[in-house]
């Protein structure tokens, strides 16, 4: 019988998006965080009401989280996580990353998984300076991203709290790039697609393009 010394450090991610569909870069970027951070646990966390979006999603909340659940299914340890669709107002990502927090044991590592067009907004997102005391970052950066463009408070604090690597086992308050594969795919394509008919193999889980036909959705 294992020790509890034995047993795996307490990592935890948080990839939030209002996955409209859900996938393959979707995928591929889960994968990524899932790996460099070492995760014992992934929440896959569909938005209910983003604040911060004009226009909101074509498909239902519950719709989304469903498709979230057919897209990981198989996957141990990966988790969709419903709280912000059951929320009947907009959601806060502080606050979700508050409720997951308190869930876990104090020296438990919980990385949140942002991308870098959204880390040169996020002194726009609500109570953002407490991010750090709750969670790590990590980044998805793409080619092209140039942190001179950064608010000069998000510019400071990508500089002070960033670590080299995710060995780093604090249990929050740091920041690292992610590493990501190059995948040329955004929701919006996937949708026109969708809605053009046009083959969307290998670039959607097959029984989430399923779920989509079954609801008629993106038509």
């Amino acid at each position: 019988m294992a020790t509890p010394a034995e047993q795996p450090p307490c990592c935890v991610g948080v990839f939030g998006g209002t996955f409209d569909p859900i996938h393959a870069a979707h995928l591929r970027m889960a994968d990524a965080f899932w790996q460099q951070c070492a995760l014992t646990r992934l929440h896959l966390v569909p938005a209910g009401q983003p604040y911060h979006r004009q226009q909101g999603p074509a498909a239902s909340a519950a719709q989304r989280l469903a498709m979230v659940q057919l897209a990981i299914a198989g996957r141990p340890g990966w988790l969709a996580d419903g709280r912000e669709v059951q929320r009947p107002r907009h959601a806060y990502t502080i606050e979700t990353l508050e409720e997951i927090r308190a869930e876990l044991p104090a020296a438990c590592a919980l990385w949140f998984l942002v991308g870098g067009d959204s880390l040169e907004k996020l002194h726009t997102w609500h109570r953002w300076r407490e991010l750090l005391q709750l969670a790590s970052l990590a980044v998805a950066v793409r080619p092209g991203f140039d942190a001179s463009r950064l608010h000069p408070d998000i510019a400071s604090l990508w500089q002070a709290a960033q670590v080299s690597d995710f060995s780093n086992s604090a249990p929050s308050g740091t920041i690292r790039a992610l590493t990501l594969p190059p995948v040329p795919l955004s929701a919006t394509e996937l949708r026109a697609r969708l809605a053009s008919g046009s083959d969307c193999s290998g670039l959607i889980a097959k029984p989430v393009l399923a779920y989509i036909r079954q609801h008629q959705l993106y038509r």
